[in-house]
């Protein structure tokens, strides 16, 4: 597929939309290989800026989702490499090995299997797996993607799925991650003046130089700008948000009142500077983050 057939006079557009499309699938590999959700949004933008760089001086593109994923796959590696987490590039090809290319079982581990869990294997292992057992692709597939041999990708894949089960009968008894006082009284603060839609309130609370980051749809700074934020969800209707934690750092989770279930459908993180706000990263149009994300409502 060259650049050109990807629709008539703006192929740019609809690269965009296949990039769009292509997102949640990105985040569950990213969020997988980094070890948490929000890292994973961080190195998907990454990857997709890089192949939109990328898109025009491409003559040919023969899997156009193959290539976006090369892509985003050596944005991960490169965020591993800059916190020091990179273990084994690669596997130690064995051509004797021969791997059910899934069964129900491999896929069962790798979807349960905790992000903590899955940074327990070594990269080469870990991508492997993800790929195959979480999303489904072939063994030639995968090599393309993590420009390994297809013998490698089986010997990765048998080590990453024996030492996934010899996990998964360990018990994970490390104890819940909680909120600090002081975070959970701002984070408390912030939510009962959100879901009292004291929101002139809220706007006393940001700082002047405050950053407002929609994810995958816009970003604005300064607190006139971010001030229509909060209008805008007084014209939704549905949520309570209650304070929390996502992968472990502290968040505001937002509920659907119409789900039974309970479970928030996506997350806001807050910083702050004192008892000021002064950036907003809110997932509302990135509510695949939650699909990942371990997500604690405080006591």
């Amino acid at each position: 597929m060259t650049v050109a057939d990807f629709g008539g006079a703006d192929p740019r557009a609809a690269f965009g939309v296949l990039l769009g499309e292509l997102r949640p699938k990105l985040h569950r590999y990213c969020a997988r290989m980094t070890g948490s959700s929000i890292d994973g949004e961080d190195v998907v933008q990454e990857g997709i800026v890089k192949a939109i760089e990328a898109f025009p001086a491409m003559g040919e593109i023969a899997n156009p989702e193959g290539w976006v994923f090369r892509i985003v796959h050596n944005a991960a590696l490169d965020f591993l490499r800059r916190r020091g987490r990179l273990i084994a590039l690669t596997a130690n090809a064995d051509p004797d090995i021969v791997v059910d290319p899934s069964t129900a079982v491999d896929d069962r581990q790798a979807a349960a299997a905790s992000l903590r869990t899955l940074m327990r294997l070594p990269v080469a292992h870990r991508s492997s797996v993800i790929l195959m057992d979480v999303l489904g692709y072939s063994l030639e597939e995968i090599a393309a993607v993590t420009e390994m041999s297809v013998a490698a990708v089986k010997a990765a894949l048998h080590r990453g799925r024996t030492r996934l089960r010899e996990l998964a009968a360990i018990p994970d008894d490390r104890p819940a991650p909680r909120l600090a006082a002081a975070e959970h009284a701002l984070l408390a603060a912030y939510v009962d003046r959100f879901n009292a839609r004291d929101f002139d309130a809220i706007r006393d609370m940001l700082a002047d130089e405050v950053r407002l980051d929609l994810v995958n749809r816009s970003r604005v700074n300064g607190k006139t700008a971010v001030a229509n934020y909060f209008g805008n969800y007084g014209r939704l209707a549905n949520w309570r948000l209650v304070p929390g934690l996502a992968d472990g750092r502290p968040a505001v989770l937002v509920l659907d009142t119409a789900d039974p279930s309970g479970r928030a459908g996506y997350f806001i993180l807050l910083d702050w500077v004192g008892d000021r706000l002064a950036s907003i990263r809110d997932f509302r149009h990135a509510q695949y983050a939650a699909e990942s994300a371990e997500l604690i409502v405080a006591g």
